[in-house]
């Protein structure tokens, strides 16, 4: 974006044939939770007023066209020169570990993998998905405006958080996840988890060891002595019972 000029010395802007409309003509852009995420993201980096000149351009159709793609959205914006310009809003990619640390949240979290598989992204992924740290968040455009972001880039990412709006996992592609290969990195981690299911190969701990107790040091004569003799039993016969039920212990050992 280097030798551009100021944007006052330019005339007005031109028509845009069947441009793409912000669908929010008044009060804040952005419906859903991320897109409004995407806004603030965007509004701690970028001058103030040319963020409100880039949600004009979006509203009046000024965004010819827009295509989203791996790490960046790509719109085509009318200017005040015959020919559009080519303005980009780039994300960056997650690095490997972002991404294995992404999988490794939706592994460990229940029913993340099922939102997810239905077209939910949830927001307890945000502080892995949202573009917060700098030089994740930038702004391009064939523009002669030095501005940053122009109001062509800041139009088109306007309009990228309208799309959010409608298609949340658009924010994995933005940060270049493929949301087939999420699920399968999460399923395979899965999958090696249950490759032993019944637990043949699982390491038990050491069974207790039964310590022996002779049964004569729980023996009580006297509880037995006293039973007896409640009975009526003549007390040469409860010796004799004594003697022959220690007898009987010796045996069993």
């Amino acid at each position: 974006m280097a030798g551009r000029r100021s944007t006052g010395r330019y005339g007005p802007v031109g028509p845009a044939a069947r441009g793409v409309e912000a669908r929010t003509k008044r009060g804040a852009i952005g419906r859903s939770w991320w897109s409004k995420e995407l806004i603030a993201a965007m509004e701690q980096v970028a001058d103030k007023g040319r963020l409100t000149r880039g949600r004009a351009y979006a509203r009046s159709g000024q965004v010819v066209s827009m295509r989203l793609e791996p790490g960046a959205v790509i719109g085509e914006v009318q200017g005040s020169q015959l020919r559009p310009f080519t303005a980009t809003v780039t994300v960056r990619a997650l690095s490997e570990d972002a991404v294995g640390e992404l999988i490794e949240q939706v592994r460990s979290s229940p029913g993340l993998l099922a939102r997810l598989a239905g077209g939910v992204l949830p927001e307890e992924l945000g502080h892995l998905l949202l573009p917060r740290r700098a030089g994740e968040l930038d702004f391009d455009c064939t523009c002669p405006d030095d501005g940053w972001p122009c109001k062509h880039a800041a139009a088109v990412a306007f309009l990228l958080a309208e799309h959010v709006d409608e298609d949340p996992l658009s924010v994995l592609t933005l940060r270049g996840v493929d949301l087939s290969m999420l699920i399968g990195g999460v399923q395979e981690e899965e999958t090696d988890d249950d490759d032993d299911f019944y637990g043949n190969g699982t390491e038990l701990p050491e069974l207790p060891v039964e310590h022996f107790r002779p049964a004569l040091d729980d023996l009580d004569p006297m509880s037995l002595r006293r039973a007896l003799r409640a009975g009526g039993t003549d007390e040469a016969v409860v010796i004799r019972g004594i003697s022959d039920l220690e007898d009987l212990y010796r045996r069993l050992r």
